[in-house]
């Protein structure tokens, strides 16, 4: 399998005390060591990817906030550096070029170890970190580029992905189902909120509740989901925020469940799969989460 990452996501730097922060990818890299995979670098992004899904004004709004010392703030919790702009662009292009290797063949699986992460960015909004929706945007390449007709985005981030529901509401070929713990932020993800076109599915889950709660909606409601859908391309919004030590939410997940629904997942699209990091700011949590993950999407990508 490929893991595709970048130096340039230690330049997306955030204020002291910030969960989302440089020290996340010691962590994936720690998680995943001694997993066999061959690492690639991130690309840049082309502007014309990201344009995909959001407008340009709003591109041109986010590269002239950047400053050129120190941060600037887009939101509540949403922070440039000066290399941030660089990162997000490199999540883009890696998750793009993981989109094209596993579509063309080239390779079964793939995971994008990259920040800031993208789910909650809306089409004119930074939010939750997130400056493009770059699951998204991945979605929109292996449609509109490649020519695939279904592509499914399953977002298990413990964070609703209102940016890639916002960004997909109209989207016909593209179903996304999130499953999230609710009331949390930011706030949207009911079971009501289905797409202009019946392809959203949102599963809440209650605080508290533990991996066993989880699989057991996955079974009953998702799996089966994705069997009706039969997608082409399976693509993942892997946050490991739903583990039980994240200090932002209170979901009990264990890296066994993670292990569990990754190869669960596996099943589908004919086990092409492009895995992108989202959430996780536990780094203990984090590193043996995608130590699980990981080392399952190499398994099934022999």
């Amino acid at each position: 399998m490929l893991v595709f990452t970048h130096k340039a996501f230690a330049g997306h730097v955030t204020p002291p005390g910030h969960p989302e922060r440089v020290a996340r990818l010691a962590a994936v890299e720690r998680g995943l060591n001694g997993i066999s995979v061959e690492w690639r670098e991130c690309p840049l992004g082309a502007e014309a990817e990201v344009l995909r899904c959001h407008p340009a004004g709003y591109l041109a709004r986010v590269k002239a906030a950047v400053p050129q010392e120190g941060w600037a703030q887009l939101d509540g919790d949403t922070f440039l550096s000066p290399g941030s702009y660089e990162a997000a662009m490199r999540a883009v292009g890696g998750m793009c070029a993981a989109v094209d290797a596993v579509v063309s063949g080239e390779a079964k699986t793939a995971f994008v170890a990259g920040r800031p992460p993208g789910h909650h960015a809306e089409r004119e909004t930074a939010m939750g970190f997130c400056l493009f929706g770059t699951v998204a945007i991945g979605a929109k390449r292996a449609l509109d580029h490649h020519g695939l007709g279904r592509v499914a985005i399953v977002d298990f981030d413990v964070h609703h992905g209102n940016g890639t529901q916002d960004l997909l509401w109209d989207e016909g070929r593209c179903l996304f189902v999130s499953s999230h713990q609710m009331p949390l932020y930011p706030g949207t993800g009911r079971v009501e909120e289905r797409g202009a076109q019946g392809q959203v599915l949102n599963l809440p889950l209650r605080a508290g509740s533990d991996g066993a709660e989880m699989r057991a909606l996955y079974e009953r409601v998702v799996f089966p989901a994705l069997a009706d859908w039969e997608p082409e391309l399976l693509l993942i919004s892997a946050g490991f925020d739903a583990h039980a030590d994240d200090p932002l939410a209170g979901l009990e997940w264990q890296a066994e469940d993670y292990r569990w629904l990754t190869d669960r997942l596996c099943d589908f699209a004919g086990g092409r799969v492009v895995s992108t990091l989202e959430g996780g700011y536990d780094l203990d949590a984090l590193a043996a989460s995608v130590a699980a993950h990981v080392a399952v999407l190499e398994e099934r990508g022999r």
